[in-house]
């Protein structure tokens, strides 16, 4: 993986419950890294559902390898976050491959 391709800078967040100063539960979703990727594809597909046409926007990020991203997780990218539909491995430990659907 060059360092040259990775000209993207994107937030890998957790979703995480603390306690705030009243003992009230909060979740809130805490940055795990903050790293340089590649935008691989970006592309916007039209679907027509019960409720009507919605748009999904899939984007596919190439990382170097961090261990323990899990597809609960999610990435902020442009200001927009992203669900991690699908992680995949880039040799052995090399990078990896993050699909990921923009939340509307």
């Amino acid at each position: 993986m060059r360092a040259g391709k990775l000209d993207q800078q994107i937030a890998i967040q957790r979703f995480t419950n603390t306690v705030d100063d009243f003992g009230t539960p909060v979740e809130t979703w805490t940055t795990l890294a903050t790293v340089r990727a590649q935008v691989i594809q970006q592309s916007t597909e039209e679907f027509i559902r019960n409720f009507g046409a919605s748009d999904e926007t899939i984007t596919v990020f190439r990382v170097r390898w961090i261990d323990g991203i899990t597809t609960a997780d999610r990435v902020l990218f442009d200001g927009d976050s992203h669900n991690i539909k699908e992680t995949k491995q880039i040799g052995r430990r090399a990078g990896l491959e993050l699909r990921c659907q923009r939340i509307a």
